[in-house]
């Protein structure tokens, strides 16, 4: 009996359907607030909460979600979602800010590339997260794929694959990391750059004060 022929088309999508089963989306929530003066994870937008939108935006992409926390928000998150889904920050890990929150789940699921969204950038699209993923699932010597604004790079949203974490968490270890910003540890990695198309960049708006919520 003759072997089905299978298209290519659907060689790639088998593909693809196997590297989501290595990947994880992440909300991070980590941040301080300090300028809004509330947690800006938990302000509502069209009854949900910032971090549940970004949870809808990345469940477009059919993979597990988990959010990244602090320790001081565990408490008031875990009333809102559900426990297992929280991951708060690593005590292990002498940090702040993003970088934090990325090895902190790095850590926990270290077999997984990571799909990061910040909760305070409640206008990103999901064209443009799939176009971080498109270059994902073809340019497998980067282990980084972000966008760039004027040349600078943005960090958030942005894929990032395994070995390269592991790779940044041995520099932290064996103290090779001087600077702890998300910007300083691409240049330690292989990383895909994508120019941000200009009519695209209020997608990367994000909100630190209540004035600038005014319109949202």
């Amino acid at each position: 009996m003759p072997r089905e022929k299978v298209s290519a088309i659907q060689i790639q999508k088998h593909i693809t359907s196997l590297k989501k089963k290595f990947m994880l989306g992440v909300v991070l929530c980590g941040g301080q607030s300090s300028r809004m003066g509330s947690d800006k994870g938990l302000l509502m937008l069209d009854d949900k909460t910032w971090t549940q939108k970004a949870i809808d935006t990345l469940n477009n992409f059919q993979i597990p979600i988990v959010i990244s926390v602090n320790k001081n928000q565990y408490q008031d998150y875990s009333s809102v979602f559900p426990v297992s889904t929280l991951i708060p920050d690593d005590p292990s890990l002498q940090l702040h800010g993003p970088l934090c929150g990325l090895l902190s789940v790095h850590c926990k699921y270290p077999e997984k590339d990571l799909l990061i969204l910040a909760c305070d950038m409640p206008l990103i699209s999901t064209e443009l997260i799939r176009e971080l993923l498109s270059k994902y699932d073809t340019e497998t010597a980067d282990d980084a794929f972000i966008y760039t604004t004027d040349g600078e790079p943005e960090p958030l949203p942005g894929i990032y694959r395994s070995k390269g974490l592991t790779y940044i968490h041995q520099l932290y270890s064996t103290n090779q990391l001087p600077r702890h910003s998300m910007k300083y540890m691409l240049e330690h990695i292989p990383t895909s750059f994508s120019s941000l198309p200009a009519e695209k960049k209020d997608c990367f708006r994000n909100f630190n004060t209540h004035a600038e919520l005014n319109g949202l």
